[in-house]
């Protein structure tokens, strides 16, 4: 719904969330034309690279914001977004590792923090109205301050596609370097990239090579395998190959091996939480691993039930990341009980990169469950075999009782059961 002249009016001053890529480049100009407030662009590095912050500010200030405010959010990211993801398993759809899902509560949350630095009355963000992401800013803005009024250009302007951007940014002398020809839209932070759009739009292609920007190809990766080896501290990656790194260095290491190797592909057919379909191609070389790496320990530690209940809880906590959820009671509580599980998820996993293949090439653990005499043939001591014979026959009495059920009362049959003297006088 677009706002009144006097809503406009009312609102001061507004903190943009801002990457100094097409659509929030031309924001600037356009919320100080339509809402005549101040702008303040916040840019967030979560790992994105320095080619997309050079000459931010500048870029910025010419555009017409009033400062632009800059917050290194990377170590954040990896220790309280990236790292909680790892422990709890959480994949979308069976494939997509959540790169751009788990960013965005971590900007809306320092863009809330921005808005009452700067005694902002509104905060403005580039998602679009088909997407997902304006779910993922609103709903946290929602939950850490709702006296903020947001403003989504995207629901309010004229501006229907990236062409009527850039030709809106043309008007305006604002350099912008989508073009017509090359029009891949791309997120790309410390876990992942994604590529929209383009020929991308139409499943049935495949996407291009040259599209890809931190992953070798599987045809084009290195012929020799190459080992990793990963050690964990209660669900934590604290070391590559027996060097230990910050989290978001970590993550960074493992980015560069595992693209080097051709890992962490991912080509997704996504039902957006609006309810359409979306096709989008991923690039998650490090997450990668590490979740390979994180599932390979569990299977040595955590008991049967456990990791049964915790194969569940990571399909809430995936969608709950997904549906911009984060900051919520439910996603707390899963929080607490994965936390809980980690604990024994300690030690160090040996896996080889092949030619976008991981495979498993040892684990091992101070808190192993796993025990060669107990599941050796041969040790009686630990283990009767003969024991089996009565647990069989109880676990499997509902289906002997069933089948019974069935069978003619003739024969060879079981007599049927005298029900009389349960009769009560």
């Amino acid at each position: 719904m677009t706002r009144s002249a006097k809503q406009k009016k009312s609102i001061k001053k507004v903190v943009l969330a801002y990457s100094g890529g097409l659509d929030t480049s031309v924001i600037v100009p356009w919320l100080k034309e339509n809402y005549g407030c101040e702008v303040v662009c916040f840019c967030a590095n979560v790992g994105q690279g320095d080619q997309e912050l050079d000459m931010l500010e500048q870029k910025a200030l010419a555009s017409g914001a009033s400062m632009l405010i800059a917050h290194d959010l990377r170590e954040e990211f990896a220790s309280d977004y990236l790292f909680p993801l790892i422990k709890s398993g959480a994949i979308y759809e069976r494939k997509y590792l959540l790169g751009t899902s788990v960013a965005r509560p971590l900007i809306a949350k320092h863009l809330v923090d921005v808005a009452h630095e700067v005694g902002a009355d509104a905060i403005a963000h580039g998602a679009t109205g088909k997407g997902n992401d304006q779910v993922r800013f609103e709903l946290t803005v929602m939950a850490l301050d709702p006296r903020l009024k947001i403003i989504a250009p995207w629901r309010e302007w004229e501006i229907r596609s990236r062409e009527d951007a850039i030709a809106y940014a043309a008007a305006h002398n604002i350099p912008v370097t989508a073009t017509i020809k090359s029009i891949y839209s791309r997120d790309a932070n410390l876990w992942h990239i994604s590529h929209e759009g383009g020929i991308l739009e139409d499943p049935w292609n495949e996407p291009e090579e040259s599209m890809f920007q931190i992953s070798t190809s599987p045809e084009m990766a290195p012929e020799t395998p190459e080992y990793v080896e990963i050690e964990f501290e209660s669900g934590i990656p604290v070391s590559v190959n027996g060097e230990r790194h910050s989290p978001a260095k970590l993550v960074e290491v493992l980015n560069a091996i595992g693209g080097a190797n051709g890992i962490g592909r991912v080509d997704l057919i996504e039902n957006r939480l609006i309810g359409m379909k979306s096709h989008g191609v991923y690039e998650t070389p490090g997450g990668t691993i590490l979740m390979y790496a994180h599932n390979e320990i569990e299977e040595l530690v955590l008991d049967r039930q456990t990791l049964a209940f915790k194969q569940i809880a990571a399909l809430k906590y995936a969608e709950l990341t997904y549906d911009g959820l984060w900051f919520t009671p439910l996603h707390e509580a899963i929080d607490a009980f994965v936390d809980n599980t980690q604990g024994p998820v300690t030690g160090t996993v040996r896996l080889k990169l092949y030619k976008g293949n991981i495979i498993s090439a040892g684990i091992k653990s101070p808190f192993s469950l796993y025990r060669e005499d107990f599941a050796t043939f041969g040790q009686e001591d630990v283990y009767d075999q003969s024991d089996a014979e009565g647990f069989i026959r109880l676990f499997g009495l509902s289906l002997k009782v069933r089948a019974l059920n069935g069978l003619p009362v003739s024969g060879l049959a079981m007599p049927k059961p005298d029900y009389s003297r349960f009769k009560r006088d």
